[in-house]
């Protein structure tokens, strides 16, 4: 793979990476975990804990892209731009993208299973002359993607409480900040699993993953068998341009639906230094989430698509969620319709304690290579917990202040949350061009992990994915209505990935220039591992 990850020496490692950092932790006993000489070789300590296998990764993985239920709740914008044709090939198209997107990140992984991920990979690809510079965009972008995905996760936790309320009590007074507190509450209930129940999360995580899945057949039984069924001609053929587009544009615009249902993916590779057997273990829970995810995805689609009853009243529903008023009219009682979406708010907010478990790891891993103002502070993790607990607290504080957005406007609040695709999708560019063009000009240099896709399908996956990611990026900046446009419908999301851009590269500059100089080098765990 990369030199740097194939070097046998910890002074080379070191000489290589141009920096290290000494550490006045004592020399314990060498180490035969593989784990333990994996993060060696990559320059890192093990700090945190590892107490998730499989099974538990594969929960966490799942449940944080909540794919079937992510797609019910921002059903909206695929129905508007596209319909229901728009959304069935456009999720097939979106799924094939993005399942090319983790098995290149997958590879990745298994090479340099570390915390960082992308920024990580992106330096041990990147040229000398550069990688410092474009490791750090990569990070810059990972952590802020991902926290704005939290402050979303949890947004629309809170928002669809509220949507239950007005769908239960007619007289209820629709305000934004009672979502602002349900988003706290949401988030609270979150940092109490990262924290106090963090031992629990592998169990948890597991058990979610059970939910998950019957929840799914329990939603979607219900539906198809109560619902009123439309023609295969409405859900294969019928397209929507209710956003002002030509149809072959509002296809595009459409596809923001199925890409945030898949928003995350890269979640359990953030988790890498807390997995036993990591280098096989992420892999495989990325490719299999990803594709059981997909199926789910596509199978309550097909059934919320046939089962869809009235689109305008979809569209017009108080509730702000199509998909309560569908199960509305699917089951005729309030009830039932509170029943059925009582089982996505509930995995949507166990998505949000995943959410919160990746960003606040990112956010860790960031600092701990000095990518972030207070490092320092930031980078600390609690001896007898070993979890980055100022992390977990720094990121519940951000959401909770972006949540107060929301009380002022909520298209504000909506265009900090359009961060989400932009930040992953452009976090995850860099690393694939630069291990596309090693395996295109300078295959002998890569230094692969046990698993792998080898040569030509790798090509293949680096190359088709990166042309989705291009095309996916480019439309998530569209206004989802054009005619009509107005500061609140506006799409800001070009405006706030390239101001965020420039701040970043501003940081880089500015405030941490000559701080950054990419993944810090331990030595002293260099040389104890090897022997130097």
């Amino acid at each position: 793979m990369v030199e740097t990850y194939a070097m046998k020496s910890g002074s080379k490692i070191a000489s290589d990476m141009h920096h290290s950092r000494s550490s006045s932790d004592q020399h314990g006993e060498k180490s035969v975990d593989r784990d333990e000489q994996e993060m060696a070789r990559l320059g890192k300590r093990q700090e945190l804990r590892r107490n998730f296998g499989f099974m538990s990764m594969l929960g966490f993985s799942c449940t944080l892209m909540i794919t079937w239920e992510g797609l019910l709740t921002v059903f909206v914008y695929g129905l508007t731009d596209g319909g229901p044709a728009g959304l069935v090939y456009g999720y097939l198209f979106c799924w094939l993208g993005y399942f090319t997107v983790v098995a290149s990140l997958a590879e990745m992984v298994s090479m340099a299973p570390t915390a960082g991920g992308q920024y990580h990979w992106t330096f041990l690809f990147a040229p000398k002359s550069c990688r410092n510079f474009l490791s750090f965009i990569t990070g810059w972008q990972s952590v802020l993607s991902w926290q704005a995905c939290l402050a979303s996760a949890a947004y629309l936790g809170g928002t669809i409480i509220q949507g239950l309320l007005v769908l239960n009590y007619p007289s209820y007074d629709f305000k934004r900040w009672h979502g602002t507190l349900l988003l706290y509450a949401v988030i609270t209930l979150a940092m109490l699993f990262n924290t106090y129940l963090a031992k629990q999360l592998p169990k948890v995580e597991g058990a979610v993953l059970i939910v998950h899945i019957v929840g799914f057949f329990g939603v979607l039984i219900t539906l198809v068998y109560l619902a009123p069924h439309g023609s295969s001609y409405d859900v294969f053929v019928k397209y929507l341009a209710n956003g002002g587009y030509d149809e072959g544009t509002s296809f595009f615009v459409g596809l923001i639906t199925t890409v945030f249902a898949f928003i995350g993916a890269d979640g359990a590779i953030h988790m890498s230094e807390e997995i036993k057997n990591a280098s096989t273990v992420v892999p495989q829970a990325l490719v299999a989430s990803i594709g059981l995810n997909g199926i789910m995805g596509f199978s309550m689609l097909i059934a919320i698509l046939f089962c869809i009853g009235n689109i305008d009243n979809a569209l017009s529903t108080p509730t702000g969620f199509p998909f309560i008023e569908i199960f509305k009219q699917a089951v005729q009682t309030n009830g039932g319709a509170t029943a059925m979406t009582a089982v996505v708010l509930s995995l949507m907010i166990f998505a949000t304690i995943a959410v919160l478990a990746a960003t606040s790891r990112m956010t860790w891993a960031f600092a701990r290579d000095n990518g972030l103002p207070g490092s320092r502070f930031i980078s600390q993790v609690e001896p007898r917990t070993k979890l980055p607990l100022y992390s977990v607290a720094l990121s519940v504080l951000i959401t909770m202040l972006l949540g107060l957005i929301n009380i002022g406007s909520s298209a504000a609040f909506n265009a900090v949350a359009s961060l989400v695709i932009s930040g992953y999708l452009g976090s995850y560019t860099l690393p694939m061009v630069l291990l596309l063009h090693k395996k295109i000009f300078n295959p002998s240099s890569i230094h692969y992990g046990p698993w792998t896709l080898g040569r030509g399908l790798g090509i293949f996956c680096n190359t088709f994915g990166l042309l989705w990611i291009a095309v996916v990026m480019v439309f998530s900046f569209f206004p989802s209505v054009r005619i009509g446009l107005t500061v609140a419908t506006m799409n800001w999301s070009c405006l706030l990935w390239g101001g965020t851009m420039i701040l970043g590269i501003a940081s880089y500059f500015g405030y941490l220039r000559g701080r950054y100089n990419g993944p810090i080098v331990e030595t002293d765990i260099i040389e104890q591992v090897h022997g130097v």
